[in-house]
Order: structure tokens, then sequence, then C-alpha cells
């Protein structure tokens, strides 16, 4: 994992691939594609790409053992392929009352066939019996962005809140509808696109890889 400022040392070649940068959003999840590009919309110089544009993309295996691991792995996989910058994020539930999970394994909770629906009543299930002061969670997001010349930044989000007794809402995705946001009053799923992506942990992760991008463009120009 590299810092921004040593970038500023790359050579010529690559400051030409830099040109009105294209970015390579490492996920087939299209929920994850529309909440990036709502965030990244307003950047200046730089083309959003998706896997839906290269034929025969490489799956990846995401079996790291943390967040960090996986977002690499997926990023660099792709940046790779692709010779282009690549994005990925590894992101997922931590559930106090259950020693952190699903954690890592969260988009597998169950089983890869199952639906996020049951994913939530399954987890509804595990925590029928916990008390409101012991269903403290948090949703975790790093980001990682790899160059084609192996320079690596890696950032975190994180998002507070607890596990509701109820699902509800129907915007969002994944475990949404069962994270409480006592502030907001809502659950993640009762809130708009334009809501989530101010506070969530995705949306605290972007904020921060938008630094980096500006920072890469900006010196580009």
């Amino acid at each position: 994992m590299m810092d921004l400022y040593p970038y500023l040392s790359v050579n010529h070649t690559f400051i030409s691939l830099l040109k009105n940068m294209k970015l390579v959003i490492a996920t087939r999840n299209a929920n994850k594609i529309i909440e990036i590009r709502e965030k990244f919309e307003h950047i200046t110089g730089l083309e959003i790409l998706t896997l839906k544009e290269f034929e025969d993309v490489p799956e990846v295996v995401e079996d790291g053992i943390t967040f960090e691991e996986n977002a690499l792995k997926k990023a660099r996989v792709i940046s790779n392929f692709t010779g282009l910058p690549a994005l990925a994020d590894d992101s997922g539930l931590e559930i106090e009352a259950l020693g952190g999970e699903p954690g890592i394994y969260s988009a597998r909770y169950a089983g890869d066939e199952v639906t996020d629906e049951f994913r939530n009543i399954l987890i509804h299930e595990k925590m029928r019996d916990v008390p409101a002061e012991k269903r403290g969670a948090r949703f975790i997001c790093i980001i990682a962005i790899c160059m084609p010349d192996a320079r690596e930044y890696v950032v975190r989000g994180e998002c507070y809140g607890i596990i509701s007794y109820y699902i509800q809402g129907e915007y969002g995705f994944g475990y949404d509808p069962i994270f409480y946001l006592p502030h907001m009053k809502k659950t993640m799923a009762q809130l708009s696109l334009s809501e989530k992506n101010r506070i969530s942990h995705r949306a605290i992760a972007l904020e921060k890889s938008i630094d980096i991008l500006n920072g890469l463009i900006s010196f580009e120009n």
C-alpha cells in the first residue's frame, strides 16, 4: 500500500495513461456500481468502466482473511487484466452479539445461493433473544485502488448502528433492512440513495477514494 505523494515520481509513460483517467470498477454488483457512480459523478476527468465492457474477465476467488486482502486481490487482478486502474471494495457486517459474524463472509453467509432476505431472516432468528443494549453492529467497507504500475491505495469506512427488531425498508441491498441507525431513526434500507451516500460505510470510504483520484488526476493536469 502506498501513500499518494510518492506517486509524484511516476514516469512519463504512466502520466500519459492517466489523461482522462479510466477507472474499472471491479464488481458485478449492480447496486454497488450505482452507489459508486453517484458518488464519483462530479470528478472531472474520470471515466468509469464496468466489467461488462470487457470480455473473458477472470473470476476472483475471495479467499483472504480480511476485508483488505479481498479488496486488494480483486483490484489487482482486474488492473492486471485490463491494464487500467481498478477499484474494488470488500464490505460486510459485523455483529457484536454474534462474535463479529457474518464479517468477511457477509455476501456468502449461509451459502452462495441464498437470498438477502433469507440472510436477514436468519440473523433475526439468531438475535431473537438478544437485548437492545447488546445489538450493536457495524458496517465496514475497504476500498482498494490498484494502478497498472503496481501502486496501491487502501481506504476504510465504518458505520455504526444496531440490529433492528424488524426488517424494514425498500431501498439499498444486503443487510440494509436490518441495520438501524439510531440518529436517523431509520434502517439503512429506509434511506434514499442520496442520504445513504452521505453516511454509509461505503460513502465514507468513497469520499476518501475521491481525494486519491482527484490527486492523481490533478497531478496529470
